[in-house]
């Protein structure tokens, strides 16, 4: 997905990397400003595994110093629309 994406795609991209750790049906139903960690309740390599699939989908890069910035759906489209 090179170029700028729309926030419609970038939910997508965030919502299918998400999949796996919880049911289709549990994440169509994750509020956008539900923490990911908690809500979803994954741990480092959990979540790591979640940045780098979000990395593939987007094609951009996402440094250590970015992951604060995408504790919950709603923060990673805007930094994903924001970066691409």
């Amino acid at each position: 997905m090179p170029g700028t994406l729309s926030r419609s795609d970038a939910e997508f991209a965030v919502r299918t990397a998400l999949r796996g750790f919880a049911s289709d049906a549990d994440l169509a139903d994750l509020p956008d400003n539900e923490p990911l960690r908690s809500a979803l309740d994954l741990d480092s390599l959990d979540f790591l595994t979640f940045i780098e699939r979000l990395t593939r989908a987007t094609e951009m890069r996402i440094d250590e110093v970015d992951y604060p910035k995408l504790a919950t759906i709603g923060a990673c489209v805007d930094f994903v629309t924001a970066t691409s």
